[in-house]
């Protein structure tokens, strides 16, 4: 993940990116938000879909006993 921090100049949040020793901020924009947020959505669903079927798997495991 990229670092962020409030540029200098305009003090925008940017990513911040070393090159030869220089640090260069680069403004982040809204498409970039939209698209990083989009895909944690779809990785929180992804989790929470394999919760609960964990949770299943254990409740019937438990209840077998």
């Amino acid at each position: 993940m990229s670092q962020v921090a409030n540029c200098p100049s305009c003090g925008s949040k940017s990513k911040i990116k070393e090159k030869d020793g220089q640090i260069i901020y680069e403004a982040i924009q809204d498409e970039e938000v939209f698209k990083k947020v989009a895909q944690l959505k779809k990785a929180m669903e992804k989790f929470k879909e394999k919760a609960e079927s964990l949770e299943k798997e254990l409740e019937a495991l438990t209840t077998n006993k």
